[in-house]
């Protein structure tokens, strides 16, 4: 038994091949456009409908288990499934199958960005994006509105949520620490069942055992290059998506919310512009849709040291923020079916996914300010903090792309890729009649 097993090898004699797993799960990695509500749908299609790989209620089973892990829910689901198939390897290939193909698209295009980010095409192609994925935040939004706001105590976390970090500044990771208390004590009490019976396919040793391992793969690469030195900024890109690895609950939209305000707001790696174009490139290409923190890596790394710096930041935040996800997925994929049943971690779920609805509402709002006006300010009164927009610097192209994506993804449903389409067309239009002095 290798260090990486769960303690207990409890997957399925399935006697598919390694050659089979490689070719599904690359088609899975390859095809996995549209988030990650598309992406789940993909795999079970292809993984409990086509395959008939994993049953309907283990694979259901296993998506619970995912969204109550930080991180991309579908790139854990993905090495779940190869888990139950293979094995540790099997877990090994099917994630990186899911994450590979998305993450070298990503690296290219953030070195075209880098590059050529200024040039007049680029600009008003990025210009259309910036619109449409406005409109992507807010159909994001209203999903996870729908999903999670279930009754009265729903509604009143997910707006505490919100006023904490829009008005009060509060730090994400406390947004959600507090969330999840609530939801423990005020929510976990409802489904009462005797749970203690269910048993497990693990061990303690054998989970020590793993959470040591992939904790050593995990933090090595960082803090060798703070040993070597001279690698300050990936030194700090290892330090801060490995902080974001562990605190971020509720999908993608979530995990936005403190990367986007933390490294243009805080830090000063990226402009508000730059993290929605960012953001655009991972809405366009396969993958999970945090490979946008592969952006961001890549972007301020070449603006400490060029090229090479910049795929060095690009490899070490893909690095920190998927090597979580396994030792998430090996260490606990044993346990799934008594974690899943337990009532209590059941209600701070459901906490912290109301609370994810306050703050991607107030990343809404915060991307639509930035994007739309060009100044905005800073009134403070006592504790509470609010950005006023200066109206006369609407950018009305913005707004315009706007509101046809609106149109297109909120009342004629169209796909999420015509819609960006239809949106650069739109920006490169506006570049081309002069629009963009």
């Amino acid at each position: 038994m290798g260090v990486a097993d769960s303690g207990a090898d409890v997957h399925r004699e399935t006697g598919v091949t390694w050659r089979r797993l490689f070719a599904v799960f690359w088609r899975i990695g390859i095809l996995s456009f549209g988030g990650p509500a598309a992406q789940i749908a993909l795999m079970h299609r292809v993984l409990v409908e086509e395959e008939r790989w994993l049953d309907e209620p283990r694979f259901l089973g296993a998506l619970s288990f995912c969204m109550l892990l930080p991180g991309p829910e579908a790139m854990q689901l993905a090495t779940y499934s190869g888990w139950q198939l293979r094995g540790v390897p099997g877990g090994l290939l099917a994630g990186l199958l899911f994450v590979v193909p998305g993450a070298l698209v990503v690296l290219g295009l953030a070195a075209l960005y880098a590059v050529g980010g200024d040039l007049p095409l680029v600009a008003a192609l990025f210009l259309g994006i910036k619109g449409a994925v406005l409109v992507i935040v807010i159909e994001a939004l209203l999903r996870v509105a729908k999903r999670a706001l279930h009754s009265a105590v729903h509604w009143i976390i997910a707006g505490l949520a919100f006023v904490g970090i829009f008005f009060l500044s509060v730090p994400f990771p406390v947004i959600i620490l507090a969330a999840a208390l609530a939801g423990f004590i005020l929510l976990g009490g409802r489904n009462t069942g005797d749970t203690a019976t269910r048993p497990s396919g693990g061990s303690m040793s054998g989970t020590a055992r793993t959470v040591a391992f992939w904790m050593v793969v995990w933090w090595t690469p960082v803090l060798l290059l703070a040993a070597v030195g001279g690698y300050d900024i990936l030194v700090q890109i290892g330090n801060f998506f490995s902080r974001l690895a562990v605190v971020t609950f509720g999908g993608a939209y979530a995990v936005l919310a403190y990367l986007a305000q933390d490294v243009v707001t805080h830090k000063g790696w990226l402009t508000a512009g730059e993290m929605m174009d960012g953001l655009g490139l991972a809405e366009t290409t396969p993958g999970p849709l945090i490979l946008v923190t592969e952006f961001v890596g890549y972007i301020a790394a070449y603006r400490a040291g060029g090229l090479s710096m910049g795929i060095a930041g690009a490899l070490v935040t893909l690095w920190v923020t998927f090597a979580p996800c396994f030792l998430w997925i090996f260490a606990g994929a044993p346990y799934i079916e008594q974690l899943t049943a337990q009532p209590r971690l059941k209600g701070a779920l459901e906490a912290i996914t109301a609370a994810v609805v306050g703050v991607i509402l107030n990343l809404s709002i915060w991307f639509s300010l930035h994007v739309l006006f060009a100044e905005l300010s800073t009134h403070q009164s006592g504790p509470f903090k609010l950005l006023v927009p200066d109206w006369y610097s609407l950018d009305w192209r913005v707004l315009a792309v706007g509101a046809v994506s609106a149109v297109m993804l909120l009342w004629r449903h169209q796909s999420l890729m015509k819609t960006l389409g239809v949106a650069a067309l739109m920006g490169l239009g506006f570049g081309t009649m002069g629009c963009l002095g």
